[in-house]
């Protein structure tokens, strides 16, 4: 008899469980609603359950499907700093208090992306400043994700000193400008991975529609069949480097750098893994856009490159639902030694298909950094001026500020012996930074040997570029080395023109998948 009393006690919570109203952990208090467009508020329920959403004067109904799922769209609504309260009614009652609306973004990407504020030059002292009662914080949990220990994927809370300690330096200077700009509360989601490549970030469906992405899926396969031996091969490199580490301090010699973890083994590197944990558990919460800072993991694959960030793109805003949503693509920085003779580097290359994806893919951007990285350090602490730029671009392109920003490449011709170059976003007119003379053009005949050019601003929106040594010139590049050492072409904004490359030979990492 007690036997069975118990089976009907599990049985009845589990039917209990399965009837209450639940939310996914983005829809929660203290969160920032989107003004302006429509808002889905989502969960789960008992099939066939009414669940009531309740936001001010606004009142909608829904009903749980054959697999307890439910959602309703509320209206538009008007930003305000005005904490309200949302209710959930079905069998249970869910209550959602100190709820702003305003402008939402999410940011994303890797390890340049997730660098935390105390992390970032002058840190400490921006993190002790960081009182914003009206910017909101999420913070995506890498360890929820992927399910490494329990616990909801992220909670929404105001920024303060503490709150911020975890979350994006760039995001957060980001947030604190729009929110300065705008006058209204600012919600940000960040969810970003170091180390992360693009396709981890991309449904395999997608993926695998092209012949150009499907070599990222299939690895996920030669990883597994893989993975046991590599472990063990892992361990055995790990002992022996300590080892190695102990006969070193014993001797005063400087350690080495311990072995890097085999793709087998990170399981954040898995086709989709991130989308799957990190992007689609926050589909479809109403946002403006997205600024995305990735591409570093992708150096091999450049060109490839070309294909997969667009596709990403496409994804989420088919995924989403929402339209061709703003999309700000940082460009990566400088980084490695300047060279004094122009290069063919991959990293370049990364930069320049997300600027080519920048000019191709709808309602998107770029973001330009190429003067605020570090040759010494592929995480530049530097994310204060990153964030600016955030900004800029968002309140330029996306709210329509009168604000200057990167001059753009749109036309190229050659003219007697010369390339002359046409550019929008101009500004008051196209400058020279710093200096008396614009460096960083190279420029290149048929044989496709590059030796650097003299380039001069003859208009508003026009620079010619030409050399001694290449009497008939077929392609310039500017700023195109990894590092280059002084790139000035810019407008009033003050912000350097993009790198860029008229030509399109291949590049050092063509046919790589």
């Amino acid at each position: 008899m007690k036997r069975f009393l118990l089976i009907c006690l599990f049985i009845a919570i589990g039917t209990a469980a399965f009837g209450n109203v639940s939310l996914p952990d983005v829809i929660a208090g203290s969160m920032v609603l989107q003004q302006k467009q429509a808002l889905p508020i989502w969960g789960t329920a008992e099939p066939g359950e009414a669940v009531t959403v309740t936001f001010g004067k606004i009142k909608k109904t829904a009903v749980g499907d054959a697999n307890g799922k439910w959602r309703v769209d509320l209206g538009k609504l008007t930003a305000s700093f005005q904490p309200q309260t949302m209710t959930i009614v079905g069998k249970n009652t869910i209550e959602l208090k100190d709820i702003l609306v305003g402008e939402v973004w999410l940011v994303s990407g890797q390890s340049n992306m997730q660098w935390r504020l105390p992390e970032s030059t002058n840190g400490a002292v921006a993190t002790a400043a960081a009182n914003h009662p009206n910017i909101r914080l999420f913070n995506a949990s890498r360890e929820v994700a992927f399910r490494r220990r329990q616990g909801k994927l992220g909670v929404w809370s105001a920024c303060t000193p503490e709150t911020v300690k975890e979350f994006s330096a760039a995001g957060y200077y980001f947030g604190v400008d729009l929110q300065k700009k705008l006058s209204v509360p600012i919600g940000l989601l960040n969810s970003s991975y170091g180390g992360s490549q693009a396709e981890a970030w991309t449904p395999v469906a997608y993926l695998n529609a092209s012949p150009d992405l499907k070599p990222t899926v299939e690895r996920t396969r030669i990883w597994a069949a893989e993975r046991e031996k590599v472990r063990v091969d892992y361990a055995a490199a790990i002992a022996k480097w300590r080892d190695d580490q102990d006969k070193a301090k014993a001797a005063g010699a400087r350690p080495s750098p311990s072995p890097g973890v085999p793709d087998a083994l990170r399981d954040y590197r898995i086709a989709s893994s991130i989308y799957d944990g990190m992007i689609e558990p926050l589909m479809p919460f109403a946002i403006k856009g997205v600024i995305w800072y990735q591409g570093e993991s992708n150096e091999a694959r450049a060109e490839q490159y070309n294909i997969l960030l667009p596709t990403m793109i496409r994804a989420w805003r088919e995924r989403w639902g929402q339209g061709n949503f703003p999309f700000g693509i940082i460009q990566l920085p400088n980084y490695r030694a300047i060279k004094p003779e122009p290069e063919e580097s991959a990293w370049s290359f990364i930069r320049e298909a997300q600027r080519l994806t920048a000019i191709n893919t709808p309602n998107t951007g770029l973001i330009v950094t190429i003067d605020i990285g570090e040759a010494n350090d592929i995480h530049p602490k530097n994310k204060l001026d990153v964030g600016k730029r955030m900004a800029v671009w968002a309140l330029r392109k996306v709210y329509r500020q009168k604000l200057s920003d990167s001059p753009v490449l749109i036309k190229t011709e050659v003219k007697n012996g010369k390339i002359v170059l046409t550019f929008a976003d101009v500004g008051d007119g196209l400058k020279i930074r710093d200096g008396d003379r614009l460096d960083e053009f190279s420029i290149a005949g048929v044989d496709k040997n590059w030796v650097w050019a003299d380039a001069k601003i003859v208009g508003k929106n026009k620079v010619e570029v030409w050399s001694s040594k290449v009497a008939d010139p077929k392609a310039v590049r500017y700023a195109f080395n990894s590092n280059p050492k002084h790139p000035n072409l810019t407008n009033n904004s003050g912000i350097p023109a993009s790198p860029f490359r008229t030509d399109n030979w291949p590049d050092p990492t063509a046919g790589k998948r």
